[in-house]
């Protein structure tokens, strides 16, 4: 939390966060064009906000792009602000992200968690574990790769798809196709990847939700910060994190 706080005090810093909530992955360099300091000044900003988890940074080939990733605000949130005022802050969820191509939207998430590869693994992929940090919605799939997994609830069923990548306990690619109503029905299919890497004697979680139509209903990706808190909540203290939109599948 310290390092998240020290981040987001200096104005130059928060000035780099707007520019992404209003355009997502960006380059060093467009980055720079909107700055009047030096190209060094702007990579120190943007390195204090990696470090604090509130950038992460991809490849695009010979591309460094830079996205606004929401999850450790939503953590102040969850520790700081929900006890408090709960209404204004669930907004901080929702982000603007840069289209990967002409077509499609890329929305990157990332959390550390202190825990295992393999008991992440099993908390992503165990149906009752993974009911606890997603809105009461059970996942069911034999978790082999090609196979069909469901997302499924009292009322029915929510959405399915395709394991594409099963790479336990590294790397998990789905095709998802949500299912709750018809505004998201006419969204189609879109892709989610989880990828787990060890850090020390914790994990660095990175959820990438790509393949998304330009403009694409907020309902597909809004949720994931509220997701990963409870995932992690759950892994650290086996306790359900409380949210807005705990009983919204139950």
């Amino acid at each position: 939390m310290d390092a998240i706080f020290k981040a987001l005090a200096d104005p130059t810093r928060r000035a780099l966060l707007d520019e992404l909530f209003q355009e997502d992955g960006q380059t060093l360099s467009a980055l720079e064009a909107r700055f009047s300091m030096t190209r060094f000044g702007v990579m120190k900003h943007l390195r204090l906000l990696e470090d604090a988890g509130l950038v992460v940074t991809k490849w695009r080939g010979r591309e460094k792009l830079h996205y606004l990733n929401p999850v450790p605000i939503r953590l102040v949130h969850d520790r700081w602000v929900s006890k408090y005022a709960e209404p204004w802050a669930a907004g901080l969820s929702s982000l603007k992200q840069q289209l990967e191509d002409p077509m499609t939207m890329t929305k990157v998430f990332e959390i550390y968690i202190r825990t295992t590869p393999e008991r992440l693994w099993q908390a992503i992929t165990d149906g009752e574990i993974r009911s606890k940090y997603t809105f009461g919605a059970r996942f069911v799939s034999d978790w082999t790769q090609g196979s069909r997994f469901e997302m499924q609830s009292k009322r029915g069923l929510l959405g399915d798809g395709v394991n594409l990548e099963v790479e336990p306990p590294r790397r998990l690619v789905q095709s998802m196709r949500a299912l709750w109503g018809d505004d998201v029905k006419r969204e189609g299919t879109t892709r989610v990847t989880w990828q787990i890497e060890q850090v020390g004697d914790s994990c660095r979680l990175t959820v990438t939700h790509d393949q998304l139509r330009e403009g694409a209903n907020s309902q597909l990706y809004g949720g994931w910060p509220m997701i990963l808190s409870g995932l992690k909540t759950w892994l650290e203290t086996g306790e359900v994190l409380t949210t807005p939109g705990s009983l919204r599948y139950a």
